[in-house]
């Protein structure tokens, strides 16, 4: 059994570790699926207002959680505290379990993110992981006595210590500057407009349709190969999936440019030959000081060197008034959905060197001197 309690403690620790590592790397990745969980309960009428307040806080709530993954992980693997931390791991499992039943057996969710962009696993996948961890977890509880610390105490406080130093401050820069490896589908190198394609082999979802007919104060359905004389009016068409499809959803989905009217200019601007930048600014809510000083070098270099700046946000009438009514800038402001931004632009802005649709580079705002040399 001393055997097996080690090997469990190894596979934990490590699991817990790398989980919250993968995660640490794109914390506001996890802060945005957080934000999915608590639309859905406070749709569904589970504490809304509690809801719709964690969800302001959900940044934060991922930040603490990554954090608490590193740390109950490593102090596991170094015998700290064993029956606190194990109970707390059990805790944390669960609390994961509860997560990902709730993406299985419900749908609303389609992934939870649990290791990140980096490593997507399917809602089965990481619901059985879970409950492996949680049995594994239930074993090390019991039999904790075979649990030996490996350093004294003061030494292993030192280490937990260096722990929530380390984690805070990676995430920290990863949310100033961006993600230290990019596992989205705009990550440099990539061509945007072959990914919004739909995927070689997609199979469609197949729908049936009921058409809804009345007459003399009677409804009925008709089938669309059976449909009623003139005498019917129409009321409603229902429609209903028969079989799902595989593999029909672009890696680039909702990802599109549109101008002051509305129109669809995505086609165009990723075609263009020369080089032009994308500037992502979903919202000007957190204030623009910190890079506002970056930016009118950055715009007056790319005015040098004849390329474009797209400003791209969900927000045009506020981001155009700063830009082009009241600093005078001239500059192309495109309205983009702001899921798509959140998903291309981790910082807020974020700036990105295009030639065609291929992403040459990816800048944070805080990199923002480093654009144009």
């Amino acid at each position: 059994m001393k055997i097996v309690v080690h090997i469990s403690r190894l596979l934990v620790g490590c699991l817990f570790v790398f989980s919250g590592l993968v995660k640490a790397i794109d914390p506001l990745g996890l802060g945005y699926k957080m934000q999915e969980f608590f639309e859905v309960w406070a749709s569904d009428g589970y504490f809304p207002g509690l809801m719709n307040y964690f969800h302001v806080q959900s940044l934060w709530f991922s930040i603490t959680m990554i954090g608490l993954e590193i740390l109950l992980g490593v102090a596991l693997l170094i015998g700290w505290r064993k029956k606190m931390v194990s109970i707390l791991l059990l805790l944390l499992t669960l609390f994961f379990t509860f997560l990902t039943g709730f993406v299985l057996f419900t749908g609303k969710i389609r992934a939870c993110g649990c290791f990140g962009d980096c490593i997507p696993l399917t809602p089965i996948q990481t619901f059985t992981k879970d409950i492996i961890l949680t049995l594994l977890i239930i074993l090390l509880l019991i039999y904790n006595k075979h649990i030996s610390p490996l350093f004294k105490d003061s030494v292993s406080l030192v280490i937990l210590f260096s722990v929530i130093i380390g984690s805070t401050f990676l995430q920290g820069y990863v949310l100033k500057h961006l993600p230290l490896k990019d596992c989205l589908p705009y990550k440099k190198g990539n061509n945007l407009l072959e990914l919004r394609k739909m995927p070689e082999g997609a199979i469609p979802d197949q729908y049936d349709y009921i058409f809804i007919y009345e007459k003399g104060g009677v409804k009925k359905q008709f089938s669309a190969s059976d449909l009623p004389d003139s005498s019917w009016a129409f009321s409603e068409r229902i429609q209903k999936l028969i079989a799902k499809g595989k593999n029909n959803v672009p890696l680039i989905n909702d990802f599109t440019l549109a101008d002051s009217t509305g129109v669809s200019l995505t086609e165009d601007i990723l075609s263009q030959s020369g080089a032009y930048y994308l500037f992502f600014l979903q919202n000007i809510e957190g204030g623009t000081s910190k890079w506002w000083s970056d930016f009118k070098e950055f715009y007056t270099k790319a005015q040098k060197l004849n390329r474009p700046i797209y400003i791209i946000t969900s927000d045009r009438e506020k981001v155009n008034n700063l830009f082009n009514v009241t600093n005078n800038f001239h500059v192309e402001i495109m309205t983009c959905d702001a899921t798509a931004i959140k998903t291309a632009a981790r910082a807020n802005p974020s700036i990105y060197s295009m030639i065609g649709p291929l992403v040459q580079e990816k800048y944070s705002w805080a990199d923002l001197e480093k654009v144009i040399k």
